[in-house]
């Protein structure tokens, strides 16, 4: 047997062994790639909820809730301490100027008073003395029957005497002016807000016995996020309504916006200046404040249809002809709890999937449950 034939023989014997592992390879491909068809053609079309993107003119409204504050507030506060023996006037209660609406204990001012009076008698009979006696000696002088020395003492005497006196009298003003501070009196027409003090007791001065809110302008008070007041308006025009009842309502002005930010919320406090107050809308009423701010750069879309790709923000855009999806990368200018207003990215006219954005993946057809247009 030549190698010739010996080798011949073992290529016909490799390929008869080839071969069928060949066939059951194919075989295994294609059943493979049969299932792999199968599987997407039952791939089940997904219902989604879907919004047209379209821009929206002149900006958003923002609504925020706040309070009813008079304009001008004051505490009103005896100048002297002592014991407070009466307060006329309880919260609620409207008073005008010049009323009267506390008391102090007038006994040792009184005293005081007496005392000063005292004093500036005696001083004046000082003076009275002082005064004869100097035009005495100028008499005497002019005729030459005294000193010069003699007259120069009656002139100190007298200036002494004079300087007395004006003391005297200066503290007898004080008095009158600290038995009158034993009253406290309104200097304007107003409601009473609050009371810091009850008869009997004992009050330091410039402590507050009653809060005035004066009668006149009234504020709306709202604390506002840094991102409204930013965005809004120069000398905007806020629509103010009861949150009791919408039907009373007013307009006003940006009045008062507070330089910083409160150091627990982090919002500005800004005082809205209203316009003819309803007598509905009281002090301390619960209102509720709308303002139309400028329109921001983009487009808005429910937060609900924002998802990421490589840990960027995007949205599932619904092509229309085929009713397949694709991912879109999207800049994002804002976003809250309902609202995303984005920069970059889309279009108006796109097809945004706002609802089982989860469950989709590129190319995926997907049936349109409803459309926001």
């Amino acid at each position: 047997m030549t190698r010739s034939f010996i080798t011949s023989r073992c290529r016909r014997a490799a390929r008869g062994r080839t071969l069928p592992a060949l066939v059951a390879m194919a075989s295994l491909l294609l059943v493979a790639a049969c299932e792999r068809a199968e599987k997407i053609a039952e791939e089940p079309i997904r219902p989604v909820r879907v919004v047209m993107v379209e821009k929206t003119e002149g900006g958003e409204t923002v609504s925020l809730t706040g309070r009813v504050e008079a304009q001008d507030e004051v505490n009103l506060a005896f100048r002297v301490g002592g014991r407070m023996i009466e307060r006329s006037v309880n919260v609620g209660d409207t008073v005008v100027a010049g009323q009267v609406v506390a008391r102090l204990d007038p006994e040792a001012a009184r005293n005081n008073l007496e005392t000063a009076r005292a004093n500036l008698a005696s001083a004046m009979a000082q003076l009275t003395r002082a005064r004869n006696e100097f035009d005495r000696q100028a008499s005497l002088l002019q005729g030459g029957w005294t000193t010069r020395a003699r007259y120069d003492e009656a002139v100190e005497a007298l200036q002494a005497a004079q300087a007395q006196a004006d003391s005297a009298q200066a503290q007898l003003n004080i008095a009158q002016d600290q038995l009158g501070y034993t009253e406290l009196v309104a200097d304007g027409p107003g409601v009473v807000t609050a009371r810091g003090a009850e008869p009997g007791e004992v009050v330091a001065a410039g402590r507050m016995v009653v809060q005035l809110a004066r009668e006149g302008g009234r504020d709306a008070v709202f604390d506002v996020p840094p991102r409204i007041i930013q965005t809004a308006p120069a000398d905007p025009v806020v629509h103010v309504a009861l949150t009791s009842d919408p039907r009373v309502r007013t307009t006003g002005r940006v009045r008062e916006v507070s330089p910083q930010a409160d150091p627990v919320t982090r919002t500005f406090e800004i005082r809205i200046g209203l316009h003819e107050p309803p007598e509905a809308m009281r002090l301390g009423s619960t209102v509720t404040g709308t303002i139309h701010l400028d329109a921001g750069v983009g487009v808005a879309i429910p937060a609900t249809a924002l998802t990421q790709a490589d840990r960027q923000p995007a949205v599932w855009l619904v092509d229309p002809a085929t009713g397949t999806v694709a991912l879109r990368p999207i800049v994002v200018e804002r976003f809250d709890l309902t609202r995303v207003t984005v920069a970059q990215g889309l279009d108006p006219g796109d097809i945004v999937v706002t609802a089982g954005v989860q469950a989709l993946r590129p190319g995926q057809k997907v049936r349109i449950l409803g459309a926001t247009l």
